[in-house]
């Protein structure tokens, strides 16, 4: 049997219930095809990126397969019939890793950069550049001199 790693969105509206209800569904999917389900996450209701039939946040589960790929086809076309089901993939791996998944790792805040300006180095001096003074080029591209008119003089 192949190894997969299963991402699906489910509609915002629902409960946290009704979603643990759906990957529960699609676990006796696959066991009833000769699969199995390993680690199962929750990642809980978050932002998309661009709206999805009019949802603006999705609930996000994750879900470990160890199952043939007819067992796959099976639950990915029975999510294709779901309308609480807005987006699925699928994706093979060659092995399921362990321990929490990336979306589940507590991020420490103190390995980003801070904002302050602490980690920016210091500040330049002449305001918006470094550059200094331009040279003067001549007459612009064109032909035409800057030089002001003299009707405003």
């Amino acid at each position: 049997m192949a190894l997969y790693e299963h991402v699906f969105l489910a509609r915002q509206d629902m409960s946290a219930q009704q979603v643990d209800a759906l990957v529960e569904q699609y676990k006796g999917v696959l066991e009833a095809n000769g699969g199995k389900v390993g680690r199962v996450e929750n990642w809980g209701l978050k932002s998309l990126t661009y709206r999805i039939n009019k949802n603006r946040k999705a609930h996000y589960a994750l879900m470990d397969i160890d199952a043939p790929a007819a067992a796959v086809h099976e639950m990915e076309r029975q999510m294709r019939i779901n309308e609480d089901v807005l987006r699925y993939m699928t994706v093979a791996v060659e092995k399921h890793e362990e321990g929490p998944s990336a979306m589940m790792q507590k991020r420490d805040r103190d390995d980003r950069p801070r904002r302050d300006g602490d980690d920016r180095g210091p500040r330049r001096e002449g305001g918006f550049g470094d550059r200094g003074p331009r040279p003067d080029r001549g007459p612009r591209e064109g032909g035409f001199e800057r030089r002001p008119r003299e009707d405003r003089a």
